[in-house]
């Protein structure tokens, strides 16, 4: 029996983000049966899209003689540059095949203002303006979210630290997680991060067995 006040949040589970795409998280596609095994245990499941303009400044493209993984300052805030990534209705920008989308109740699209990135499903990375998954989210009940998806030392990250900061009862799928690590230990810093901030860190079979649900 699902409860309703719980939701599954599944963070940018789109094709740039595994193997074959453009900005390939390490083992990105094995989350996907996780989110799979999960998404029938929640009467709310929501999808974060990154959904970006071809003219991103997040783009390292997009800045003279500038590569990945430079940071540059972007409009007053410092900014990891990245490859070229789901831009707006490409094939890299589509949910991955095998997930079953079907079972997704809600997509909350974001990067979309190309001036400024957005890591967080709820937030751009300046708090300047929001998705309205917050509101959603709480004009729906909810009050507890599970967050799992891509990558854990970014888009994960400022989704679940956004979420308890909001208020939200927050867990955090650790094993329905993969990390960028950009630099080594980026995604156990990540992980610290949150569990400062009071996210509860569990693993799906955790999640199943006991009765968190």
């Amino acid at each position: 029996m699902t409860n309703p006040q719980q939701a599954l949040i599944l963070v940018d589970l789109q094709i740039d983000f595994c193997p074959l795409g453009a900005l390939p998280v390490p083992e990105g596609d094995q989350v996907v049966p996780v989110a799979n095994a999960l998404m029938p245990h929640f009467s709310t499941v929501v999808a974060t899209q990154d959904w970006h303009p071809a003219n991103h400044g997040s783009f390292a493209a997009n800045h003279p003689w500038r590569k990945p993984g430079q940071v540059i300052d972007l409009h007053g805030l410092p900014q990891v540059l990245w490859p070229i990534h789901c831009v707006q209705e490409s094939f890299g920008a589509e949910f991955v095949a095998e997930l079953h989308t079907d079972a997704i109740t809600q997509v909350f699209r974001k990067g979309t203002d190309p001036n400024i990135d957005s890591y967080s499903g709820f937030f751009d990375n300046g708090h300047r303006r929001a998705t309205g998954l917050g509101d959603w989210l709480t004009a729906r009940g909810i009050t507890e979210v599970f967050i799992m998806g891509l990558a854990t030392d970014y888009c994960v990250k400022f989704t679940a630290l956004d979420a308890r900061q909001l208020g939200f009862k927050t867990y955090l799928i650790l094993d329905g997680c993969r990390g960028v690590n950009l630099q080594e230990g980026d995604t156990d810093r990540a992980v610290a991060a949150m569990r400062d901030h009071g996210v509860t860190v569990i693993t799906a079979d955790q999640l199943l067995s006991n009765s968190l649900l």
